[in-house]
């Protein structure tokens, strides 16, 4: 009998090949049927299962099994998927409410506590108890509009798709834009389609160029030409109280933004960038409940930056954790469609210059907006932006210099724990990949990853340095669509 080079003889590694395939499509027939119980939790019952933050609706086979490995790395072991379709069938039957789900913390806690119950059902009663049996949080609906189709507005149109369940909350009605060539509707159809740095969209998009509608999913889109917002009249489109999210940027003071409000069948406005003036810019996860406003009374509203989203979640974290003396923040930014693609004449200096070809040192505001987010940061950092050649992803670099020392681990640990419990589990996700590079993170709904491999800690404790990576636009538009559900009052329970 001959052996190879780890001793096995020819039979032992067939033997060994065959068992690790064959635990493998159980493992996949098992993911299939969890995929099936996914979607019938979603539409029938209006609760939605994702895997510590991470979506499961609409995802392989191979990208779930993905998502239980790569636990490991967070709470360190595998969550088994046969556990997930157990823990989901017993959802299933249970009468729950309409709510977000972490089937990955009922996974873990099912693995360590299974001793103490009966079967899964025990379980799953006792852990969601709030949730069985309950009214809805929210049973209204909110008519939405995006103003603009841009990069923020077609990715905010997918979400909005993706997470409509059975309509029972945000509803895409409407899209404007200033066009009113009806060809144009094929290609704002197109782009919406196939995006060359997030994918072909994940659904049916079709054309109306009669009615001027893009329909989606089941879902009939108005596509409004206008050239100011207070000449539309939403009300004749069968839309009221709209929620005017204006993506344009053209805008940013409160006099600008509440021309939107002139228009019949329009209530309030969210703005996708940084606010002026006294209008409350929020990072959702750290300021949204400020006893300063309720912003659901409040005609116009900010989800500040990317960067600002990036950064502000978990400099509010160390803040109370263990105070921030000063620091600085480097913003590593991809280039965007305000810079030339070709060296041309830019009302800003430097950014005329080709985009892809250039590292362009710029100003950023996100210092500024920091403060407006966590007033106690007043005067203590400044901030800086590069613009470098990549599409999408950027690197937000923290180097602070805390009041109170830490060790690399312990500062490790603190934010693993941040991003697994608190308020803050939506907007930071914890990395632990030494091979992480920017395309890794295109896609991901965090605000940041914490890149935990790369963090410095200075010999005093005192002085640190982060890296936090960001998706700016799609992180971006999921903190903007967290914020929507939060002011129109439409969020269902959590468990995370």
């Amino acid at each position: 009998m001959t052996y190879n080079q780890n001793g096995q003889s020819g039979e032992q590694s067939n033997h060994q090949f065959e068992k690790s395939l064959n635990e493998w499509i159980k493992a996949e027939q098992k993911t299939l049927e969890f995929i099936q119980v996914i979607g019938n939790l979603w539409f029938e019952q209006s609760v939605e299962l994702i895997l510590f933050r991470r979506q499961l609706l609409d995802r392989g086979a191979h990208s779930i099994l993905h998502k239980h490995s790569y636990s490991e790395n967070i709470i360190g072991f595998k969550l088994d998927v046969a556990d997930s379709l157990k823990l989901a069938k017993a959802i299933y039957k249970a009468d729950v409410a309409p709510a977000r789900i972490d089937i990955g913390r009922l996974n873990k806690e099912w693995t360590e506590e299974r001793g103490k119950y009966k079967d899964e059902h025990e379980f799953i009663h006792d852990k969601l108890n709030y949730l069985i049996g309950v009214e809805p949080r929210s049973t209204k609906t909110q008519d939405v509009v995006l103003y603009g189709f841009g990069r923020i507005g077609r990715l905010a149109a997918r979400q909005l798709i993706a997470e409509a369940g059975d309509g029972s909350r945000l509803r895409l009605r409407a899209i404007v834009t200033r066009s009113k060539k009806p060809e144009d509707l094929y290609k704002r159809v197109s782009l919406f389609r196939k995006d060359s740095v997030h994918g072909n969209f994940n659904g049916i998009a079709v054309e109306d160029i009669e009615n001027q509608k893009m329909i989606v999913n089941g879902h009939h889109i108005h596509m409004i030409s206008a050239n100011a917002p207070e000449e539309i009249d939403y009300e004749s489109y069968g839309i009221k109280d709209a929620l005017i999210i204006d993506n344009t940027g053209v805008w940013r003071d409160r006099e600008g933004l509440e021309r939107h409000l002139k228009a019949k069948g329009a209530k309030q406005v969210l703005l996708t960038a940084p606010g002026k003036g006294d209008i409350p810019n929020i990072v959702y996860g750290v300021n949204q409940n400020s006893e300063a406003w309720t912003l659901s009374e409040e005609p116009v509203v900010s989800a500040a930056s990317c960067t600002t989203n990036a950064i502000v979640p978990a400099l509010s974290a160390l803040e109370n954790e263990y105070g921030i003396d000063n620091g600085h923040v480097e913003t590593i930014h991809s280039y965007t469609n305000d810079q030339n693609l070709l060296d041309n004449q830019h009302k800003k200096n430097r950014r005329g210059r080709a985009a892809p070809l250039n590292m362009v040192i710029t100003d950023t505001g996100a210092a500024k907006a920091a403060v407006k987010a966590i007033p106690s940061l007043e005067g203590k950092l400044t901030a800086n932006a590069v613009r470098v050649p990549t599409p999408n992803v950027s690197l937000a670099i923290l180097s602070l210099n805390l009041n109170k020392a830490v060790t690399l681990d312990e500062l490790n640990d603190f934010i693993r724990k941040t991003s697994l419990q608190g308020t803050l589990i939506e907007q930071i996700r914890y990395g632990t990949s030494n091979e992480l590079v920017s395309s890794d993170v295109i896609g991901d709904s965090c605000a940041s990853v914490y890149d935990s491999k790369a963090t410095k800690v200075g010999e005093n404790g005192k002085q640190v340095v982060l890296y936090l990576w960001y998706d700016n636009e799609f992180g971006y538009t999921s903190q903007v669509i967290r914020l929507a559900k939060h002011i129109s009052k439409v969020k269902s329970y959590r468990y995370y």
